[in-house]
């Protein structure tokens, strides 16, 4: 369910997005004819192909004023010592000019006492939309993309879902392994009373649970992928071994406290959702701002937070072209794990009843 409104709304935000051909000119001086750089470029993209990105009018500086006063364009180039941008008012248009300039030129300004500011200090700048201007510029001037081929922000949520996904498993191990504790019901009291090994215990109950917990991440991607068509990148392999690791993860944490806590089913899990959510909301599910905030601030509550492990996975495919970070929180999230599983071992033997 969560999956498919994802899907109907970010699909009409992404649609809304698409950029618009900008109206621009350009001063027609020495100085830009001399630019063989910025007059290729700027050629490249007005032309009438799906990548235009400009409608270029070249003509002097007057007219360009004339033209940016009533409205006719949304901003001029002019290029002397270093370009300029004029325009007059903030915009996407006006920020797509800018991020063009900023490409072909390290340095950026706007002048004509308009708006005037460096592009280092400004705050505000929508990457999106950044995005999607690079891949026009690199389907006209060649450009080699090294970035990540699914960078779209829909693909975060996506990850999150995934996330949630592993993590709430934890409940189907807690249910499991409930049934196998004396106090718990007359089923667990037969359980107890057999001579069947405490370690048999915990991995018969780990082991069917992370098979219905496979069946459920199966039915996930085969419905994103072939019914949403969501486009998990060139990562797809990683990202379902990931989640496979993910899995045990949640198990493990579901069974450790269905072991350890002495209380009754719905306490439980009530426990367990609480830690899920605290550890999911420091992570960055709800919210990414707050995963920047706790890495600054707290790095060591995160490196040993698994819901950060998962979204910092998912996160490292996502933002980098290596797979170093990945690889990290995988083997992190293995470690935890066996931790987890080896105290619902010992806690499990070490339970003595009084009579059952």
């Amino acid at each position: 369910i969560l999956a498919t409104l994802f899907n109907m709304a970010f699909s009409n935000i992404i649609n809304s997005e698409k950029l618009s051909i900008t109206n621009i000119a350009i001063i027609n001086n020495e100085e830009f004819n001399n630019n063989e750089i910025y007059k290729e470029t700027f050629k490249s993209l007005s032309k009438e192909n799906e990548n235009q990105l400009f409608n270029i009018k070249y003509v002097n500086e007057d007219k360009a004023k004339e033209l940016l006063d009533n409205d006719k364009i949304d901003g001029y180039l002019k290029l002397e010592d270093k370009p300029y941008i004029t325009i007059k008012k903030n915009g996407i248009n006006q920020t797509v000019l800018k991020f063009v300039v900023e490409e072909v030129d390290s340095t950026y300004l706007i002048s004509n006492n308009l708006i005037e500011y460096n592009l280092s200090h400004n705050q505000n700048i929508d990457y999106n939309i950044y995005a999607k201007v690079m891949n026009k510029l690199n389907s006209n001037i060649n450009i080699i993309d090294k970035s990540s081929k699914n960078m779209n922000f829909m693909m975060i949520e996506f990850y999150t879902l995934i996330a949630m996904t592993c993590l709430y498993g934890g409940i189907i191990a807690m249910t499991i392994i409930n049934k196998c504790l004396a106090n718990m019901g007359n089923i667990g009291k037969r359980v107890e009373i057999s001579p069947i090994k405490k370690r048999t215990i915990i991995f018969s109950s780990l082991l069917s649970s992370y098979i219905i917990q496979l069946l459920g991440l199966i039915l996930l991607f085969i419905y994103t992928i072939f019914i949403l068509n969501v486009d998990y990148g060139n990562h797809l392999f990683y990202i379902i071994l990931l989640s496979l690791v993910e899995s045990l993860t949640g198990l493990s944490l579901g069974l450790c406290i269905g072991v350890i806590i002495k209380k009754n089913e719905a306490i439980k899990i009530g426990i367990l959702l609480g830690i899920t959510m605290l550890g999911s909301f420091l992570s960055g599910m709800m919210g990414v701002t707050l995963k920047y905030v706790i890495d600054k601030n707290i790095p060591l509550l995160n490196k040993i937070n698994p819901a950060n492990m998962i979204t910092d996975g998912f996160y490292s495919l996502y933002y980098y072209n290596t797979i170093n970070r990945y690889f990290f929180n995988l083997i992190s999230l293995l470690i935890v794990s066996i931790i987890l599983i080896i105290i619902s071992i010992i806690s499990l033997r070490r339970k003595q009843y009084d009579s059952i």
